[in-house]
């Protein structure tokens, strides 16, 4: 694998860090005031910086190939523009990059009708509407997908749907307009990964009920949020279904693989921003008589943290590579590898970096604990480390055995 950036990277990557220290980060209280005000709208700032992205062409760069509006990037050339938005928050929805839109305007690239992707596609990539996915339930353990219980009947021209979900995240947005909902079509079939669909449901649709919005450890993540969502004999159009009856496992999964290495991308950037604070906050303060960086514990904890986010970096980039060569699911292994490893040491550096802050590491006056709860969810969003660690566990065993 050729480490080296190309030059088109590379500008990018400078266009992106520029545009991310002059209008971004300066930002952050002014984004955290607006949404406290109207916590499900979208802030001025953001659309005045969203704007700004798009007219200065730094938007899409997720969306694989040219045929609908992407860029053309490879995964491996997204890894270090991810990295950068991923320094805050709320960064990538600002450039069209920020999940679960991403995944969900891929699903639709990939398994979508043309006239679907009309309607839904089009107005996602300009940024004029929002998504959700909605896959989780509360009553189940929805780590293994074919556990879910939403039920999807058909009934002449339309389906029927009866079921709750939750943690969809987006569906709090105002500016969401659509849903892709998973759910059973033929729960009787002795095939467990064909007995589920997925379809389209706007959002406005009659008996579909916003219950209330989940918080995680405390945070909002606002203006997205996340959703309980019941759904009483809601009724949508069979031409609403995404690929075909019993597709809907394997739209998951195809939809999974790049939405968890693009979490990884964005966590390494929050932990490379955690270790430059650290390193400015141990040079700035002084215990004992001397600096925190002359203590040689604080030395031992920065040099710890470099390599975990260089270990996560380096791993990140590799899985990247593999899915750009060898497609997506021969690179299930390193993809697995990296969404076990990165939100776990990415967590850590963080960690260690509200440690070297004291108890101001832990408020709001700091990045970090938004940061610590964003990598800490990542462990359990698109598949917990568990399951990851199952399949990865017995593929390793299979290979080195034989």
């Amino acid at each position: 694998m050729d480490f080296e950036h190309s030059p088109r990277v590379k500008t990018l990557q400078q266009e992106l860090s520029a545009f991310m220290d002059e209008h971004v980060l300066p930002n952050e209280h002014l984004f955290k005031q607006q949404t406290a005000q109207n916590r499900w709208s979208e802030p001025p700032i953001l659309q005045s910086l969203k704007a700004q992205a798009k007219a200065q062409g730094l938007w899409n760069l997720f969306m694989p190939g040219h045929e609908h509006g992407g860029q053309g990037l490879s995964n491996a050339e997204y890894a270090p523009l991810a990295e950068i938005m991923g320094r805050v928050f709320w960064a990538a929805e600002v450039f069209n990059c920020s999940a679960p839109d991403t995944g969900n305007m891929e699903v639709f690239a990939r398994y979508a009708t043309p006239a679907q992707q009309e309607q839904w596609l089009t107005p996602l990539l300009a940024g004029e509407i929002r998504s959700a996915y909605l896959m989780t339930e509360p009553e189940v353990g929805s780590s293994d997908a074919t556990n879910v219980e939403l039920s999807i009947q058909g009934d002449g021209d339309d389906y029927v749907i009866n079921g709750r979900k939750w943690f969809a995240t987006g569906a709090m947005f105002d500016a969401c307009k659509i849903f892709i909902v998973m759910g059973k079509t033929d729960p009787d079939n002795p095939n467990r990964h064909i007995q589920q669909s997925q379809v389209l449901l706007p959002r406005d649709t009659p008996g579909v009920t916003i219950v209330r919005p989940l918080s995680t450890m405390g945070y909002w993540e606002e203006p997205h949020g996340h959703a309980e969502v019941l759904f009483e004999n809601v009724r949508v159009p069979k031409a609403n279904i995404l690929l075909g009856e019993g597709r809907g496992f394997e739209i998951a999964q195809g939809r999974l693989g790049p939405g968890r290495i693009h979490h990884c991308m964005r966590v390494i950037g929050a932990a490379q921003r955690a270790l430059e604070t650290a390193c400015k906050r141990v040079n700035s303060r002084v215990v004992f008589g001397k600096k925190l960086s002359e203590q040689g514990s604080v030395r031992e904890s920065i040099a710890l943290m470099a390599s975990k986010v260089e270990m996560c970096r380096l791993l990140t980039l590799r899985a990247a590579d593999k899915m750009d060569r060898l497609g997506n699911k021969a690179a299930m292994d390193l993809i697995a590898m990296a969404k076990i490893m990165v939100p776990q040491l990415g967590a850590e550096v963080i960690d260690m970096a509200i440690q070297m802050h004291g108890a101001g590491g832990l408020t709001d006056d700091y990045f970090l604990a938004e940061a610590f709860n964003y990598a800490r969810w990542c462990r359990i969003a698109d598949g917990p480390d568990q399951v990851h660690m199952m399949a990865l566990g017995k593929q390793v065993i299979r290979e080195l055995s034989a």
